[in-house]
């Protein structure tokens, strides 16, 4: 069978995902560049093989295909980056142990007041404006960068051309001479970020990581410490986006169940979860890289070969969610996914992007409570992308 080529647009990701599920439970496909991987959508072997110790996402020590990826690949720094994403075994748990100390559950559940006084700010900035607004602009957005920013210490002059450096990262419709532009830049940004706190340091994450590396005890290189930046300001804020984006477009167009809500027969976190395995934020998550040969769901993955974890297939896959796997409704009982990962790389920011949604959401929906589409569910368009699932725009009537 053929490989499949997959739609570097994510023009219809779930399509995508059915086709892929068909396949089998491991599927080759091919990338931009002509990169040749397989995805895994199968809910219960994918989870499997996200706690596999024989499964690395060190790219430099697992995958020999790397030898051949240029800076110009649009998903060059999602394998090349230096930080506890494409890190494995001892090295991943100590860069992760680094991060997590500013992730704990005490200091995760401290910035709700904050995410509230955000959310209540942007409702009635929206109040305020006009009837019809994009409310993924002018709320799902805005939250999320707001938290992560404030976390990092990013200032506000620098925040603008970061974010849309950090959406390209996501953008798999990228040129090789944008992919190059865009990464310089990027680092450009954050070498500067590093050098302002360093001489100048605040009451945050930036600034600890700093701290740790100049202090020589933790065994920061410099490139760990800009690249450790990178993961979490993008993984800081893209899924909660969507995760917003992708709950509100969910109950404007199910108000069968925004009612079960609304009346208090269902909570947000109902909303939050089925929304997380009806729309996995991140549809598909490069890459993985198999350690030894893999026996997965009747094929072999040789050593060496790269692995992509398909978690919107993986949300809706009947063979664990039977046959209303593509219907989303809240009162489902088993709301299981993967969309924050699973394993040693399970999401640290994951308790964080519950909470902006438990916060977010509410907030929205009471202020306007005849909040409606402001246009066809069917004229609503992705983002360009095979990772990042969510829509360009989302306009909404507020009253």
């Amino acid at each position: 069978m053929e490989p499949y080529v997959l739609d570097p647009a994510g023009r219809d990701i779930q399509a995508e995902a059915a086709a892929l599920r068909d396949a089998g439970p491991a599927a080759r496909v091919v990338l931009p560049g002509g990169v040749e991987v397989w995805s895994v959508g199968d809910l219960d072997l994918l989870r499997r093989l996200l706690a596999d110790p024989r499964v690395s996402k060190d790219a430099r020590r697992h995958w020999p295909a790397m030898a051949g990826i240029g800076e110009d690949w649009p998903l060059y720094l999602w394998v090349a980056a230096r930080n506890m994403f494409t890190a494995y075994g001892t090295e991943h748990r100590r860069l992760r142990t680094l991060v997590s100390k500013g992730f704990t559950a005490r200091r995760t559940e401290a910035l709700r007041p904050q995410v509230r006084q955000i959310a209540a700010d942007l409702v009635d900035r929206l109040a305020a404006g006009p009837d019809v607004v994009d409310v993924r602009a002018g709320f799902a957005y805005p939250l999320p960068i707001e938290v992560i920013c404030r976390l990092m210490g990013v200032p506000d002059d620098v925040r603008p051309e970061l974010r849309r450096i950090v959406d390209s990262l996501f953008d798999t419709t990228t040129t090789p001479e944008e992919a190059i532009a865009n990464q310089r830049l990027l680092y450009e940004i954050l070498h500067g970020l590093v050098a302002a706190k360093r001489a100048t340091p605040g009451d945050d994450l930036t600034s600890g990581l700093i701290a740790a590396r100049d202090e020589g005890d933790a065994g920061l290189t410099e490139a760990e410490l800009v690249d450790t930046l990178i993961v979490m300001i993008a993984a800081g804020h893209e899924t909660t986006v969507n995760l917003l984006d992708q709950a509100i477009t969910a109950l404007l167009t199910h108000p069968d169940q925004l009612r079960l809500v609304t009346s208090g027969e269902r909570g947000w976190s109902d909303v939050i979860e089925e929304t997380l395995r009806w729309q996995a934020p991140v549809a598909h998550l490069p890459l993985r890289y198999a350690v030894e040969d893999l026996e997965v769901g009747g094929v072999t993955i040789r050593r060496g070969e790269a692995i992509l974890a398909g978690y919107a297939a993986a949300g809706r896959d009947p063979a664990h969610h039977g046959e209303t796997a593509d219907r989303f409704d809240v009162t489902r009982p088993d709301k299981t996914h993967l969309s924050f990962g699973h394993g040693a790389h399970h999401c640290l920011g994951a308790p964080l992007a519950r909470i902006e949604a438990e916060v977010a959401l509410p907030a929205l929906f009471d202020r306007f409570p005849d909040l409606a589409l402001a246009v066809p569910a069917a004229e609503l368009r992705p983002v360009p992308s095979f990772i990042s699932n969510g829509h360009r725009t989302l306009p909404v009537r507020l009253r």
